[in-house]
């Protein structure tokens, strides 16, 4: 893909990825595909909340009606 580059180690194995800024505006959507998937990945074992929980407390707190 142009304007994307790799990192790799001694072994030749990707580290890291360099995304030039011109990039960035013509994968817009796939960056943020991207960047929705890694937020999903590092929540994964957060603390699960009912949705009627989350609900009770939006509508205490003035946010929902």
């Amino acid at each position: 893909m142009k304007g994307v580059s790799y990192i790799t180690d001694d072994q030749n194995i990707k580290k890291a990825v360099v995304i030039e800024l011109t990039t960035l505006e013509r994968y817009s959507n796939e960056l943020e595909d991207l960047l929705d998937g890694l937020i999903a990945e590092s929540r994964k074992n957060d603390e699960k909340v009912p949705l009627q929980d989350v609900i009770g407390n939006l509508k205490k707190s003035g946010k929902l009606k």
